[in-house]
């Protein structure tokens, strides 16, 4: 009886010890996205490992040696990403919420930040984001909680090690090596409205469709350049109205250009441009071109920033097209007098290896251009993130945006001064919130990341879709893929990208020895009551006794 009693005590508490954590063999998959990896030139970007066999800590812990550290965006710090790295972390994984306008703002801002001074480095340590879920959020707090735990008492740091505390083994999946893939096409639209003169000035369009970001499976680029693309679209709409009758046809050539690989040094936009002036024999770029007009995150803002390689000069095509910009934002007759127009000049570094704005490709070959951008630095964290989701957009101001360049447009080609006919305005104030809201919500339907477009069929629905789009509204839409030297290529994308991750929930190893030592107890317990079973049933049969009488 007393054996009997003694086994079912214990069993209840090794039962209620266990049974207070999940259950040793308890797993969850996931997908988690990679870091960036790429070489631009001889430069090196990204991380390069892509390996993960760690346990969980929070970012909190003191020690994070061969641990992978578990944050959320407002714990992701430049600070915390170095103090990581100092200590040899095995991994970081960052949890990515599904509803990103629950971020706190400035929390996106310090993000930003962060995730562009990442981004400049390489570093060999693995860095993955996952969306939020409600596993990986469990596992997020109970790490975070044992990290709490470090400021209380030495006993009850170990027994809470011993008895309560799960651990978290974060294995990836795929162990096979990282590849380079150097086959990555590059995919550059263009399509054209002709003037109503043979030898008709022209201005060119342009805008970079891809994005940009931690990771390149989360980079929407919803701002950044969704909204430069939306506004070429809807310009190549509302002027093939004009183009399309004789009597309002003015006497420029529009030509339209949306360009891949902008996110990287606007490659794309480099080999279109030789492709025009090195290759082709013909081309609208050989002639008279007017200026290039560039859109680059127009969906915010209340400033309009036209960014040059050098300041225009008196009476140049480009100087009246500001002219007119100014007019449109600052006549009291127009809607939009409190959005102000700037000019940004910056030199172009010929010693740097990257240009800042998409104009300035037009520049190297001598072609006048400038940027609109509702941005005045040209390295804002802004242009590159995976929190430039459509939570971000502000559609009055895009489609605001969109309206007061089709205008200056308008003004300055049909060479209109003070107020604009009503068959114009008309045309050019028809641009529908729901169009807006469409084109926006379908280019950010997938992430556009250069590496993805040629490769998904998703992504290669996207270019296709847009280049139908051309095709609605313009004359000789061709469609230029450009592929790389393998010998020596101007970017080096790898592999990888996306990998399925596994979460083990079990004990920590002191468990096991706790559980052993119980164990032990009890058998050296049953041991003693045998070897000395007639003293304690002598004593027992005494007490028995005892409390009767």
């Amino acid at each position: 009886m007393l054996l009997r009693t003694a086994a079912i005590a214990l069993l209840l508490c090794v039962q209620s010890l266990h049974g207070s954590a999940l259950p040793a063999v308890s797993s969850y998959e996931f997908t988690a996205y990679r870091m960036q990896q790429y070489n631009l030139g001889q430069h090196k970007y990204g991380c390069r490992g892509a390996i993960v066999v760690a346990e969980a800590r929070s970012a909190e812990e003191p020690s994070l040696t061969r641990r992978c550290v578990i944050m959320k965006v407002e714990d992701f710090t430049t600070e915390k990403y170095s103090e990581a790295q100092r200590q040899n972390a095995a991994a970081i994984l960052i949890l990515l919420p599904q509803n990103i306008s629950s971020i706190p703002h400035n929390a996106v801002e310090s993000f930003m930040v962060s995730e562009s001074e990442t981004l400049q480095k390489e570093t060999l340590m693995p860095v993955y984001v996952a969306p939020e879920d409600e596993q990986l959020l469990y596992m997020y707090e109970e790490v975070k909680q044992a990290a709490a735990t470090r400021t209380s008492s030495i006993f009850v740091r170990v027994l809470r090690s011993m008895v309560t505390a799960t651990a978290f083994q974060i294995l990836v999946i795929n162990n096979a090596p990282i590849k380079a893939t150097t086959d990555n096409a590059i995919i550059t639209l263009e399509g054209v409205l002709l003037g109503a003169v043979e030898d008709a000035p022209t201005i060119v369009i342009a805008a970079h469709y891809d994005s940009y970001g931690l990771a390149p499976w989360l980079s929407y680029g919803a701002d950044s350049n969704a909204g430069g693309v939306t506004i070429l679209i809807e310009l190549a709409r509302l002027f093939q109205k004009l183009y399309s009758s004789p009597r309002t046809r003015p006497q420029f050539n529009l030509m339209f250009s949306l360009t891949g690989g902008g996110k990287y040094n606007f490659l794309g936009t480099k080999r279109w441009i030789e492709e025009n002036l090195d290759h082709a024999e013909s081309s609208l770029l050989h002639d008279n071109v007017a200026f290039v007009l560039c859109l680059d995150t127009l969906a915010n803002g209340d400033e309009l920033y036209m960014h040059v390689s050098r300041p225009p000069k008196p009476d140049t095509p480009m100087q009246s097209f500001i002219q007119q910009l100014e007019e449109v934002t600052t006549t009291r007759s127009h809607q939009f007098p409190w959005v102000k127009v700037g000019l940004v000049h910056k030199k172009i570094n010929l010693v740097e290896s990257t240009v800042a704005w998409e104009h300035e490709r037009y520049s190297l070959r001598r072609i006048l251009g400038f940027t609109l951008s509702h941005l005045e630095d040209p390295k804002s964290e802004l242009r590159g993130s995976i929190l430039d989701t459509m939570s971000k957009v502000d559609f009055r101001k895009l489609k605001r945006n969109g309206i007061i360049i089709a205008e200056a447009l308008a003004r300055y080609m049909y060479n209109l001064s003070d107020k604009v006919t009503e068959c114009m305005k008309t045309q050019h104030t028809d641009i529908q919130d729901s169009r807006i809201c469409s084109l926006m919500s379908f280019l950010t339907s997938v992430p556009r990341a250069t590496q993805l477009l040629d490769k998904e069929p998703s992504h290669i629905l996207l270019v296709n879709s847009l280049e139908h789009e051309f095709k609605r509204y313009l004359q000789q839409v061709h469609r230029h893929t450009f592929r790389q030297d393998k010998r020596d290529p101007d970017i080096t994308f790898f592999d990888q990208m996306s990998q399925p991750i596994v979460m083990y929930r079990v004990k920590p190893a002191a468990f096991d020895l706790f559980l052993g030592g119980c164990i032990a107890a009890y058998l050296g317990i049953v041991y003693y009551a045998i070897q000395n079973f007639g003293f304690l049933y002598t004593k027992l049969k005494a007490a028995v006794k005892m409390k009767h009488h």
